[in-house]
């Protein structure tokens, strides 16, 4: 694979400065056009042998690129605020926005291959950590982002002959550690497993570039050329992904078209049969209002000191609450807070995305919020909007709400490889029900900022909502992320079942708590 980049070329240094200002020239021109149009972030991602060139390609980027719109990351090993999140946040959490370049250092391949060079993961658990950077890589191109995987490559003796001039010189002998002569040492096992590496995750939207890194020259215009004919290779129109700023609204006016179009055949018949998920469910399951108190005081007891085992144990809990308007998804949050510390939890209440928001792909926003370790996040909606409002409201292409089921899939699965525990609840009513509580809002003036007339134009949608609600259940609820249902139309009822739910699950991974005290469920009543 790599003998293509060990045959020597070279690049004058005439020459160079011939092709250098017309190159620099048009890569200025289309950034420029990109960061107008922002339609696109790019991804510019360089690994390789050490002393291949990376650093300095970056800097020299950053010389012939307008830097005001360029983002640098160079990742070292996790430090402890990003060992209490999953691998991926701090990847996310640094994504240019579209409009703009990301250049990224030892980032998401660094780490596996080290670990595989070193016998610290076995092929299997290698592979599985190549699937999941392809599965990261593939929602960001399908989401519109230009990627560029530069894989910098010298020969065995050209690796020691650069590390050798660099400990030379006095401005860069520093970079060159005992690290650096033992990965050399390791040459052949490094190009080995650098072949698998690009062999398994080389793709049409994600591809890998071998750069010969010998000559400077040479590996500068070819970073530079590749780059160049990439961003002329970038559709010219808006990209086809949802809630783009407003130069894009003629392709999200086309997608919601066509979005509500395709899939009416299946509605018509989903709502002559008109059985699914939801309409199993028993409606009308109820509490009495002194049941309801027991229990509320005595649930809240135990969640309290569940709550405290484990932010004593370092368990992050994240609960997800989604529903129709007026469902109760409040007021179910509620009663779980007023059993928590105030300082050991975050709600965050999700609606329409911000500017900084519609930049990036739709996951970002969730991935930033995270909670860590021993912390506790709850969601009013989440990214499941994806493939409920978006969908229903054409948003979202159909191709885009069909791929976000294995985008969600992989993102709650690495939730739970790191630990956290995930609650997805789903609170339901009937429809008779919700318009007796729109009334109800329009009645109470405390409530009434509540009542919008988005909430109205949802409730003409409610059979598409309900079959996209069904889809949703059956492509995500899974045994390690499964949906909880609640029966909602009796408030008491469903705020029983989700206090429930929660306790159950903490029980059966912290164990069961002792007996609460006294003090604790009078505590828990005055919090109620």
């Amino acid at each position: 694979m790599f003998e293509t980049a060990e045959l020597g070329r070279k690049v004058d240094k005439k020459s160079y400065k011939q092709r250098v200002p017309p190159l620099r020239e048009e890569l200025l021109r289309l950034q420029e056009d990109i960061r107008q149009r922002r339609t696109h972030q790019v991804i510019l991602l360089f690994a390789g042998v050490d002393g291949g060139g990376k650093g300095e390609t970056v800097n020299l980027l950053n010389e012939w690129l307008d830097p005001r719109w360029m983002m640098t990351n160079a990742y070292a090993p996790p430090d402890e605020l990003e060992r209490q999140r999953p691998a991926f946040w701090r990847y996310w959490r640094d994504l240019p926005p579209r409009g703009r370049i990301g250049m990224f250092l030892s980032a998401w391949y660094s780490q596996p291959i080290l670990d595989h060079v070193y016998g610290r993961s076995q092929p299997h658990e290698f592979d599985a950590r190549l699937d999941r950077i392809l599965s990261y890589e593939t929602a960001l191109a399908d989401d519109g982002a230009a990627i560029i995987k530069f894989w910098m490559h010298l020969s065995h003796s050209g690796q020691e002959r650069r590390l050798k001039n660099l400990e030379q010189d006095p401005l860069t002998q520093a970079r060159v550690t005992e690290r650096d002569w033992d990965n050399w040492r390791h040459y052949d096992r490094f190009i080995e497993v650098a072949e698998h590496v690009i062999s398994r995750t080389h793709t049409g939207k994600t591809p890998w570039v071998i750069v010969e890194g010998e000559d400077a020259n040479y590996r500068s215009l070819t970073v530079g050329d590749t780059i160049r004919d990439t961003f002329l290779r970038l559709p010219r129109g808006a990209a086809q992904v949802s809630g783009l700023p407003a130069t894009t609204k003629d392709v999200n006016k086309s997608a919601k078209k066509k979005s509500k179009a395709q899939p009416a055949k299946r509605e018509a018949l989903e709502a002559a049969t008109h059985i699914n998920v939801l309409t199993q469910l028993d409606m009308t399951q109820s509490v009495s209002k002194e049941r309801y108190l027991e229990e509320l005081r005595n649930l809240q007891a135990e969640i309290h000191l569940l709550h405290l085992r484990a932010r004593h144990k370092g368990v992050a809990t994240l609960l997800v609450f989604e529903g129709p308007d007026a469902a109760g998804k409040g007021g179910a949050i509620r009663r779980v807070n007023a059993a928590l510390e105030a300082r050991n939890y975050q709600v965050h209440g999700v609606s329409k995305p911000t500017d900084e928001e519609l930049a990036q792909h739709y996951l970002w926003r969730f991935w930033r919020n995270i909670p860590r370790d021993g912390y506790m996040a709850m969601y009013d909606r989440s990214w499941y909007g994806r493939v409920l409002v978006e969908r229903v409201d054409g948003l979202a292409s159909e191709e885009e709400w069909r791929r976000a089921y294995a985008e969600i899939h992989d993102f709650e699965n690495q939730l739970i490889e790191h630990g956290i525990i995930l609650i997805k609840y789903w609170i339901h009513i009937t429809k008779d029900e919700q318009l007796r509580r729109f009334k109800q809002r329009k009645r109470t003036p405390h409530k009434r900022w509540k009542l919008t007339e988005d909430d109205w134009r949802n409730r003409k949608r409610w059979e598409q909502y309900e079959l996209s609600v069904h889809d949703m259940v059956q492509y995500t609820s899974t045994d390690r992320a499964p949906w909880t249902l609640v029966e909602g139309n009796d408030k008491r009822y469903a705020r029983i079942k989700v206090l429930q739910t929660l306790r159950d699950r903490w029980v059966s991974v912290l164990g069961q708590t002792a007996e609460p005290s006294t003090r604790v469920v009078r505590a828990a009543s005055r919090r109620r």
